[in-house]
């Protein structure tokens, strides 16, 4: 079970995640706007942190912004938040959140969602780096490197190279990725896969001559070094 810090300004709502949470044994300390949270991050170690995107004094994407610059990646963050479309999706998971869940949700779906997010974070301390060709990711600062070239990587980003590192030689379908990576199922139209891919791409191959992601038409990518 998890020790989790839930940041969420609406009283009702905390109240009820608050409660569902430790019914299922996890212990939970809540707090009501993002100052608050951002002090309790500081005097305490969480499994996860739940923050509401909507809060007074600081908000939540400014909460998780402030904790990766200062804390890493090693601690999973799930966004609460009742802004659904593609443009707040992107703009929390560039923010440095792993997960998000759009309210109204389902108790169940935010418990099987810190589940995955705490068993990863527990999984990604047991390896310690994944490689292809030169470029090298490493799994307990989440950057990666590829020959003497040093590469920043969002959340998402490490999680999507991460996940073709596991999978080298493989095509892995746009469903796939939004399955295994997102923890979802999309509209089938998004094209979140595609603009994430791209921004990898921008990192980890545009400056090199040999190209790691490629394109498997009309199923999506693979990554394997030519």
């Amino acid at each position: 079970m998890a020790y989790i810090l839930l940041a969420e300004d609406e009283i009702n709502i905390a109240s009820f995640i608050e409660r569902g949470l430790q019914e299922s044994g996890h212990t939970v300390y809540t707090v009501h706007d993002g100052i608050s949270a951002w002090k309790a991050i500081q005097q305490k170690q969480y499994d996860i942190l739940i923050l509401d995107i909507i809060m007074p004094q600081m908000n939540g994407l400014e909460v998780c912004k402030k904790f990766r610059q200062t804390e890493g990646y090693r601690t999973p963050i799930l966004l609460l938040t009742a802004l659904g479309t593609s443009d707040d999706i992107v703009s929390g998971l560039e923010a440095g959140a792993d997960d998000y869940l759009v309210k109204p949700f389902n108790f169940q779906e935010l418990g099987a969602r810190i589940k995955a997010l705490v068993r990863r974070s527990c999984n990604d301390k047991s390896v310690q780096t994944l490689t292809c060709a030169d470029l090298v990711l490493n799994c307990n600062t989440r950057k990666a490197q590829r020959g003497t070239q040093e590469i920043e990587l969002t959340v998402k980003e490490y999680r999507l190279l991460e996940y073709f590192l596991q999978n080298q030689g493989c095509v892995l379908s746009r469903m796939n990725l939004l399955k295994n990576v997102w923890d979802k199922n999309f509209d089938p139209n998004t094209n979140i896969v595609d603009v994430y891919v791209n921004y990898l791409r921008a990192k980890i191959d545009k400056d090199f001559d040999k190209k790691l992601i490629h394109t498997v038409m009309g199923t999506g990518y693979i990554m394997e070094a030519h």
